[in-house]
């Protein structure tokens, strides 16, 4: 049985930490936090966040800091690498050693795969991963899967198709390594330089039914939800390398309506490029913007919940 005492105290690290009961109780917290968000709270009241964020962020770092100010608790962050001690080469544990004292939460962004995973070695308060290189993003999963309860009821029973830069795309593996706990079909659509990582499907393999295609228009008719991404100029070595493969699914609304369900789900991790048009916005199947609120939700339940106040 799954309780708020199984992650008073934890760090938020990867999807493969979690089981389907210890995602879905998340999930229901998310719920119960719909109505707090709107009513505000003094939960977390005299606890402070560290927002740390070493690569760009718009909304992880700010539905991080609106959630914790949701819950009553106060927020000191760092946004820019550049006004911190590693300019003046101060090493990433003791950065770490340096910000726990102040405070009693961290969430991070940083652009090394393994940030995450030496963070939890020396943290002795809360951790949560907010992005670590293109290895995982835990929570942008959890606001992903509480966006698909609310859009079609629930997850079990769907096909669900990731499309567009899988191989450096976070966000997506930390996506597939949840849907392992829940009986789906998943499509990893991608061309072959932006595969799927081999590491992430092995790890699936044997609890989901996972097909690796690179035809989205036909594939689209089996999708239910559809989670779009862009391919990553930031992870390219040059732009040449970048250019043959930057444009290789653009969904417009022309594609969604000839080869989507009437209900298809269409979401995405933002921002974009060019990878949605903008013709598809103000169809009833773009869910993109709407997803976003559910970070302020699924980010209130994991503060609350690994703080202890919920």
């Amino acid at each position: 049985m799954v309780s708020k005492a199984d992650f008073k105290g934890k760090h938020f690290i990867s999807m493969s930490d979690y089981s389907r009961p210890q995602l879905d109780f998340i999930l229901d917290v998310a719920d119960k936090m719909v109505e707090v968000e709107k009513q505000g709270s003094d939960m977390a009241r005299g606890k402070v966040l560290a927002s740390l964020f070493f690569e760009p962020s718009t909304r992880t770092r700010l539905s991080f800091e609106s959630a914790m100010y949701r819950l009553g608790g106060s927020v000191t962050t760092v946004a820019d690498p550049m006004t911190s001690s590693a300019k003046k080469g101060e090493s990433f544990e003791d950065t770490i050693r340096t910000v726990m004292n102040y405070v009693d939460i961290i969430a991070m962004r940083h652009p090394d795969n393994d940030a995450a995973l030496r963070a939890a070695k020396v943290s002795t308060v809360p951790y949560i991963n907010g992005g670590s290189g293109t290895w995982e993003h835990p929570t942008q999963t959890l606001l992903d899967l509480h966006c698909i309860r609310y859009a079609k009821g629930g997850i079990d029973g769907l096909t669900i198709g990731m499309v567009g830069d899988l191989k450096n795309g976070r966000t997506v593996h930390s996506l597939l390594k949840a849907l392992r706990n829940y009986d789906v079909k998943v499509y990893c659509i991608a061309p072959d330089a932006l595969k799927m990582k081999p590491e992430v499907i092995e790890e699936v393999k044997d609890k989901i039914d996972v097909t690796e295609v690179s035809d989205l228009p036909k594939t689209m008719p089996k999708l239910d939800v559809v989670y779009m991404t862009r391919v990553q100029r930031e992870r390219f070595a040059n732009q040449e390398e970048y250019d043959k493969v930057k444009d290789s699914y653009i969904l417009d609304r022309s594609m969604v309506k000839k080869h989507g369900k009437k209900d298809l789900v269409i979401m995405h991790p933002l921002p974009r490029v060019n990878e949605i048009s903008t013709d598809v916005d103000d169809m009833p199947n773009a869910w993109y913007f709407r997803q976003m609120k559910h970070g302020i939700y699924t980010r209130m339940a994991v503060i609350a919940l690994a703080l202890g106040v919920y």
